[in-house]
């Protein structure tokens, strides 16, 4: 803005000289004609303000002309046009401000793209509970089904759906906003592994997998949120569970490197396609077998990022899967 005002400043004052300049040299001609020397001085001088007046009309056209472009199109974005782009050029400031808006309408579409996205993944994981609960209902209204609990559970389960969908919902939503509030303690990482995989030992013996921790001697206290920690815990023990079969190995580790904190979970399932791997991260991404809202994977990036952590995984079919992250820690 300073540049522009000063610029804008510095032109004002030019053609004010040059206007001054040339009602002066039209006062001397005037001057001079009645001595009779003023036509010899007339036709260099008028030349010359000619000139001026070319260099400034020329020097306006290349400011006004990418002025206009932005003005165009700062006012195609208003109504609605995020894809527009204008041409970088003219004075340097100007094509800073042209690529300043292209990178800005840019980011603009992107999140109309998102959120257009997002509104219909949600309304496709609202239609299946509610289309169940209505469908349960209107039997039970018509006496077609006795409201006795064995009817009246189904309703209640989809209810739990749509709450825990909500509550996910919510969690991604102000972790990606950076609005996610963390209540961080130093935490005994090493415990809280061992806490959490002691939460899944019942369903890992029921689906008769085996489930182990290794952990690389004593781990280092972290300053993390533990409630949420081991919220992404539980989603890469539960999906490590799910796609395991029976006979199969879910492990557990831990270790330190480089000053962060590396957690892995790994199982021994059929693996994940690599044309799916780059997306299992993505919201509302599962595989045709899952029964989940395709959330779980989503919040535990929103979660570890929010902590300044990274997480990745990798996988070949056939041959398992591997999750890990990195936490920084605190000594």
């Amino acid at each position: 803005m300073r540049r522009f005002a000063a610029m804008f400043i510095f032109a004002f004052l030019f053609f004010g000289f040059v206007v001054a300049a040339f009602v002066t040299i039209l006062v001397n001609i005037f001057r001079d004609a009645t001595t009779g020397g003023g036509v010899a001085a007339f036709i260099p001088l008028t030349i010359v303000v000619l000139l001026l007046f070319g260099t400034a009309a020329r020097g306006f056209r290349r400011f006004a002309a990418p002025l206009g472009d932005l003005i165009d199109a700062a006012e195609s974005v208003e109504a609605g046009n995020y894809g527009v782009r204008v041409r970088a050029r003219g004075p340097r400031e100007l094509r800073s401000l042209a690529t300043a808006f292209n990178s800005m309408s840019g980011r603009l579409e992107s999140s109309e793209r998102e959120r257009r996205r997002l509104l219909a993944d949600v309304t496709h994981e609202l239609r299946t509970p509610l289309t169940i609960m209505q469908g349960n209902l209107e039997a039970l209204l018509d006496g077609v089904y006795p409201a006795d609990p064995a009817h009246l559970e189904p309703i209640l389960d989809e209810t739990r759906v749509l709450s825990r969908l909500v509550d996910d919902l919510r969690t991604l939503s102000l972790a990606e906003a950076g609005a996610l509030t963390l209540h961080r303690e130093p935490t005994d990482v090493g415990q809280l592994l061992t806490d959490s995989v002691a939460s899944f030992r019942i369903q890992a013996d029921a689906a008769g997998i085996e489930l182990a921790t290794e952990l690389d001697g004593v781990l280092p206290q972290a300053d993390i949120d533990p409630v949420r920690m081991r919220e992404v815990l539980s989603n890469l023990l539960s999906n490590a569970l799910r796609y395991t079969p029976r006979g199969g190995t879910v492990r557990v580790e831990a270790s330190v490197a480089d000053g962060k904190l590396r957690v892995a979970v790994r199982d021994s399932g059929p693996g994940i396609a690599a044309d799916a791997l780059p997306h299992i991260f993505d919201r509302f991404y599962k595989s045709d077998e899952s029964r989940g809202a395709g959330l779980g994977l989503a919040i535990a990036k929103s979660l570890v990022v929010a902590h300044g952590g990274e997480i990745e995984a990798t996988s070949e079919p056939g041959q398992g899967t591997e999750m890990r992250f990195w936490l920084p820690t605190t000594r």
